[in-house]
Formats: C-alpha cells, structure tokens, sequence
C-alpha cells in the first residue's frame, strides 16, 4: 500500500520588499535634515551666506563710506560730482565720486560709454583739476586735461585725440 503524502500548500509568498523605496527616504531625509541645518547656522549667524542677496551694506561699511566721502568733502573734490556736457560735440562726463586720495568713478559717453583707463582729481593750491584718460576703440589713450572754473561751474582745458595726435580746448557745463 502506498500512502499518499499529501504535501501542505502554504499560501504563495508575497513578493519581496524592494529597498529601494526605503534607501531614497533616507537619502531624502539626509538631504532635508542638511538643509534645515544650513539654514539654522545662517539664521543663527545673523545673516546671508556671503554673495547671496540684497547688496546692502553692513552699518560698519555705510559708516566707512559716510567718512570718506567726508574726507574727500573737506578736500574739496566733492564740487566735481556731476553730469558734465562738452557742447561742442554733445559728450558727457560723469563723475559718480573721488575719494580722498583724488581716484574718481567716472563714465564718458559718446553717447554710448567709453572706457575710462584711468581717472583723477589733484589739488593745486586752490586750483582742482581733473585728468581722465580713455581707452577704447578710436580712443587709444586720448586724454582730458582738465581745470574746474568755480565762478563758471565749468570744468575747462584740453583734450588729446590720440588717434589723430591732435590737442583741442574744450569746456564742459554741468548738466542741471
């Protein structure tokens, strides 16, 4: 006599768990547990990482700042600061600052701009002049020589054309 042996069905096997889901909720709870302490140490720290956001200045700068333009007040280059037009041709020179040491932030248009290479204020005596020297296509070192007129408001001089090695005298007005 055979016996049958009647094997045991179990119920099939639920398919394994991936550890996929379970890595990429690990990795993403590192990710967000790193960023929130960046940005704790940012708040903490009392302010932006370095490069980012608003360009305003700390009040130790902006006090820096308010002494130099003091400085360059009391020298007396502070009268220079403006929109200058040379009538004769329509071109502008605008002296946006000159700090104590007589370096000036300038812009020379044409109208377009033009490069300025190099600009600054000296002082004479009473006398304040200006040199500021160019350097762009058509303008290979041409230069303006020149003096600031106070009972005019004019600045006035000489301006050397480079290209053509020609000296002409020029004014300019300050634009209102």
């Amino acid at each position: 006599m055979s016996t049958l042996k009647h094997k045991k069905r179990s119920a099939p096997k639920p398919p394994a768990k991936r550890a996929a889901p379970r890595a990429l909720l690990v990795v993403t709870a590192t990710i967000v547990l790193a960023a929130g302490l960046f940005t704790a140490a940012i708040l903490l720290r009392g302010g932006e990482p370095k490069g980012v956001g608003s360009l305003s200045a700390s009040p130790a700068s902006q006090s820096s700042r308010v002494a130099v333009i003091s400085v360059a007040a009391d020298a007396g280059f502070g009268v220079l600061n403006g929109r200058w037009l040379r009538p004769d041709g329509g071109y502008v020179l605008e002296i946006r600052g000159v700090n104590a040491a007589g370096a000036i932030v300038a812009v020379y248009l044409n109208p377009r701009p033009i490069n300025v290479a190099r600009a600054e204020a000296t002082r004479d005596g009473s006398t304040l002049k200006v040199f500021v020297e160019l350097r762009a296509p058509n303008y290979p070192g041409s230069t303006y020589t020149l003096t600031y007129d106070p009972n005019r408001d004019q600045l006035t001089g000489t301006y050397f054309q480079a290209a053509l090695q020609q000296t002409f005298d020029v004014a300019f007005v300050r634009m209102k």
